[in-house]
């Protein structure tokens, strides 16, 4: 057996309008021009989603729109945990009324929880969803709590735990995490900067914040790992990490950056992002504009070389 869950799964950006509140409308087209251009799938009301800054309801809300827009075109994973169970098993049980073809949850934040503590909480937003996959969200830089393989153990014995969204840094993370689930167990990778450096060594996908801006050049690196041209996707994988700064060189927020980016390359406002985060701030303009140069440029560079030259999401122009 292999992952049922392989290739490119960009972190679905929330969309607002301009009152702020969550757009519908553009959390449709959102979808659908990320599945134009060729994802695998979408991973929505995630870290990227801004969900701890959303409530249950816009949370709902945002998923349904995803799902009316591509629901069954592509696979979808929607990120249900709250830091309460009552409430992150409201949203399971709603992702899965809803059809989704995973779950997801982070480990409860704030207090420093015991194993014992943390599984409950997992098992418990898993039995509100009883037919759908569980996927365990690893990303301890931001919630405070490490997944360890013992842990890991625990978990594997409920039957719904399928993989790992594993964003810690550790590669090696990767390999332990494969090793204890077996093939068909899916460990997604996280760092975006080490897209190439997770999918070699075992990763069967990856997940994240920046596949949104630039789905192109990830799947362009998953196609050169996939013919094993690791020259390319490594080569592929550097034009990434230099956008990546570029994204994160701005005064506000990243994902205001990258909502800027996403607006100006291809014509579709998604909003700023939530309070407190940062909005663009004077002189911004400056990084979404490199990032838009840096990432035609290496659109450019792979068609000239003819890697492949059918990209399906281009510029405005381009799509005219």
């Amino acid at each position: 057996m292999s992952s049922p869950f392989t290739g490119i799964y960009p972190a679905f950006y929330a969309c607002y309008d301009e009152r702020g509140a969550i757009s519908p409308r553009r959390s449709a087209a959102f979808a659908e021009h990320l599945c134009r251009a060729g994802v695998q799938g979408l991973y929505v009301n995630g870290s990227s989603g801004e969900c701890i800054y959303l409530d249950v309801e816009e949370r709902m809300q945002v998923l349904e729109s995803v799902m009316d827009a591509v629901g069954g075109k592509v696979k979808v994973i929607c990120h249900v945990a709250c830091n309460n169970t009552r409430d992150s098993r409201r949203l399971a049980a709603h992702a899965e009324s809803l059809g989704v073809d995973a779950i997801a949850a982070i480990p409860p934040i704030y207090f420093h929880l015991s194993d014992e503590a943390i599984a409950a909480y997992w098992n418990d937003i898993s039995a509100a969803a009883p037919h759908t996959p569980f996927i365990i969200y690893n990303i301890p830089q931001l919630a405070g709590v490490s997944l360890t393989l013992p842990l890991l153990e625990r978990m594997l014995r409920n039957p719904l735990v399928r993989g790992v969204k594993n964003s810690s840094m550790p590669a090696q993370d990767i390999q332990m995490f494969k090793a204890a689930g077996g093939a068909d167990f899916t460990v997604f990778n996280g760092p975006d900067e080490q897209f190439i450096s997770g999918r070699v060594i075992g990763a069967d996908a990856g997940i994240g914040g920046t596949y949104a801006v630039m789905p192109e050049l990830f799947l362009h690196a998953e196609s050169l790992l996939r013919r094993r041209d690791l020259d390319g996707a490594r080569a592929v994988q550097f034009r990434i990490n230099a956008i990546i700064a570029a994204l994160c060189s701005g005064r506000g927020h990243m994902y205001a950056v990258a909502k800027a980016v996403v607006a100006q390359r291809h014509g579709l406002e998604l909003g700023g992002v939530r309070e407190p985060l940062m909005n663009l701030q004077p002189g911004d303009e400056q990084a979404v504009a490199r990032c838009c140069q840096l990432i035609d440029s290496a659109l450019q560079d792979a068609r000239r070389r003819g890697d492949r030259p059918d990209f399906l999401c281009g510029t405005k122009e381009e799509q005219a």
